[in-house]
């Protein structure tokens, strides 16, 4: 006798988990946004200054990344392999650790909503840039997308060491200058990240700053923020609550360490080894009240930290191409929210 599946939890469009334990992924919300969802396959030539791959960074697991490596503004053409060499090791660029969103249920390094403002910012910091395929719930609940973001983390203190090798990274990677960043529940995973690195030896490796974009903190018990704040295409009220049911461990709360690392179920941010941080808030986040608790529980810990606020926009907005591309004052505040990642890629 065949036996019909039958969906026991659907997210937004986005998600769809039936009674055997299978998921689907596919996307059935408006087709005219569907294009953000689809994977951009990688490309070694450059592309708007761009090259990407995808390497397979354990083989054991299966754990993979997407490279983004600028192209180089200058014309080393005339110069020989040697003098070439010798430029490149006078210009090593700086590496950024991407961890996508998605509520640790939905999304791909690859998709093109990363892949628009990924390139954009390896080409305007003059970065590589280095996205995580993570484990997704609930096939992996939490902490596994965590371990995956450390695991490419060892993989680049690896690289630096000599034990693996990666031509990109190798020949043009600073590996005195990593920086984590991650969008949405990505920032969660640059915190869990970045926490469990103080306590390591990454030399030579180093770890010189963290980025949270917009991180989904929360509680058991709803801020203001969440309560009345309007909601927005890439952040409801009921993504946040079903998302987070299927991504936290069984049996755990919203005031779980990786969703509440202000919290008292998490260690004392005072007590954290922590790099520099730039912290990025959407002024009208639904999670802006949660977002701003771990902010001053990182003030009030004695953290080196800046704050930069994107006012009047919602959650993840720089990633909505639509928006990016129709919407000058979203266009403005996404150029500022580059901007002030490159100063502070600068700075450190």
């Amino acid at each position: 006798m065949v036996h019909d599946k039958k969906v026991i939890e659907e997210v937004s469009g986005w998600l769809r988990v039936f009674d055997d334990g299978s998921v689907d992924r596919t996307w059935t919300g408006p087709p005219e946004v569907k294009f953000m969802a689809d994977p951009v396959s990688p490309h070694h030539d450059f592309k708007d200054g761009v090259a990407t791959c995808d390497v397979l960074i354990n083989a054991d697991s299966g754990l993979r990344v997407r490279v983004y490596l600028p192209q180089n503004s200058s014309d080393l053409s005339p110069l020989s392999d040697i003098e070439k060499t010798a430029v490149y090791d006078m210009h090593k660029l700086p590496i950024i650790l991407h961890f996508p969103g998605g509520g640790f249920c939905i999304s791909e390094a690859d998709w093109y909503m990363y892949y628009h403002v990924y390139t954009r910012l390896a080409r305007s910091v003059q970065a590589i840039v280095v996205s995580v395929y993570l484990r997704l719930a609930p096939e992996h609940r939490l902490p596994a997308a965590c371990e995956d973001g450390f695991a490419a983390l060892l993989w680049l203190q690896s690289l630096a060491q000599g034990n693996s090798y990666d031509p990109w990274l190798k020949d043009h990677g600073d590996f005195c200058r990593v920086f984590l960043i991650g969008d949405s529940s990505g920032g969660n995973i640059v915190h869990d990240v970045a926490a469990r690195a103080g306590n390591e030896d990454l030399n030579p490796l180093r770890l010189a700053g963290a980025i949270p974009i917009h991180p989904g903190f929360v509680r058991s018990e709803r801020s203001k923020s969440e309560t009345e704040q309007s909601e927005s295409p890439f952040l409801t009220r009921d993504m946040v609550d079903k998302f987070l049911n299927l991504a936290l461990p069984v049996g755990s709360t919203k005031d779980h360490r990786i969703t509440c690392p202000m919290g008292k179920a998490a260690p004392p941010i005072h007590g954290l080894k922590l790099p520099p941080i730039l912290f990025c808030v959407a002024g009208n986040d639904l999670l802006k009240d949660t977002e701003m608790e771990y902010y001053d529980a990182l003030k009030k810990g004695d953290k080196e930290v800046e704050l930069l606020i994107s006012h009047g926009m919602g959650h993840s907005f720089y990633l909505n191409k639509i928006a990016v591309d129709m919407d000058p004052f979203t266009a403005a505040e996404t150029e500022k929210l580059i901007d002030g990642i490159k100063q502070f890629i600068k700075k450190h």
